[in-house]
């Protein structure tokens, strides 16, 4: 081969890496504008994980949910783990304020003031208390026997 070849080929693949390069640097990747607080409950449960569910509102106007990979999580009370807070049983007080921000960004963040539950559940039933209630009532019309 001779040289004029190889002076092709070594023109029309510098070409090409600088074509793809403008391209990439032309496209832009959807970028998180701000974040949302979407909660599951209106308070939290004491000796329980309490799930903080963050959506992120992407520049072409989806939703994505978010999670410790993107986020920080800090809060007046209680301890993270991944996106759930757990508070002790023994806790005292009537609520806590949560701050989440992106870690690209720390300027978009929320803070919010969730309350903590004060009334218990109630006592659970067993298995035998399901077991052993009453069955409802079957409304259903009979059908006529012939």
């Amino acid at each position: 081969m001779n040289f004029s070849i190889y002076l092709k080929i070594f023109f029309l693949k510098t070409f090409f890496f600088i074509f793809l390069l403008a391209f990439s640097l032309s496209t832009t990747a959807q970028n998180i504008d701000s974040i949302y607080v979407h909660l599951y409950t209106d308070s939290l449960k004491k000796g329980t994980y309490n799930y903080i569910n963050i959506d992120g509102k992407l520049t072409n106007g989806r939703f994505l949910p978010l999670d410790t990979n993107e986020l920080t999580f800090t809060s007046s009370d209680g301890k993270f783990f991944g996106n759930s807070l757990w508070i002790n049983a023994n806790f005292s007080k009537d609520k806590v304020w949560i701050k989440t921000a992106l870690k690209s960004n720390p300027l978009i963040s929320k803070k919010f003031t969730m309350y903590v539950k004060t009334r218990s559940d109630g006592k659970l039933k067993t298995l035998n208390d399901i077991m052993n209630e009453p069955k409802p009532p079957n409304n259903k019309s009979q059908r006529k026997k012939n």
